[in-house]
């Protein structure tokens, strides 16, 4: 069994109109959001061998916060360039790429395209994967090469929302 855990970046700051959009940091909601939703997944997630991201900055300080609760090294962690903004079939190919030897990844993103994969793979899902939101998706066979529309099972999803005590 493979599972996927779908992560899309914290909340991101507009503050500066001239920043590029890949270059947008965190906003005060996400620098609190994205620690706790990391110890929350480290307290009740399944082991994480490796995490994949969008190298924009919103993202990759989204990827960072959670593989520093995973206790993951620098190595478990690699950006990847087509996740910026990534479509459905974008996503797929990252996806069957991955490593059969790493069953358990997170991959962080950005909306639309984190959404539209959950009901890709599962055939449902939310109609908006909140900032911070994350998604599990248990996939039934031993390669990522098999992930395709409808094999996924969406176990559990989660967003900071639901935690009024953050």
């Amino acid at each position: 069994m493979r599972t996927l855990y779908l992560v899309r970046h914290g909340k991101s700051s507009w503050a500066d109109p001239r920043q590029s959009d890949f270059d947008r940091p965190l906003n005060a909601r996400g620098e609190r959001d994205v620690p706790f939703m990391a110890k929350l997944f480290a307290a009740k997630g399944g082991p994480v061998q490796l995490i994949v991201t969008s190298p924009a900055v919103r993202a990759l300080t989204t990827a960072h916060l959670f593989a520093d609760a995973l206790d993951l090294s620098n190595g478990d962690l690699l950006q990847e360039q087509a996740l910026y903004l990534a479509d459905v079939p974008t996503l797929l190919r990252v996806v069957n790429a991955l490593p059969d030897d790493r069953p358990e990844v997170m991959l962080f993103g950005h909306n639309p395209g984190l959404t539209e994969f959950v009901h890709y793979l599962t055939g449902g899902g939310p109609d908006n994967l909140p900032t911070t939101g994350m998604a599990r998706i248990d996939l039934p066979f031993d390669s990522w090469a098999l992930a395709s529309r409808g094999t996924g099972e969406l176990v559990w999803l989660d967003f900071p929302k639901r935690h009024p005590e953050r």
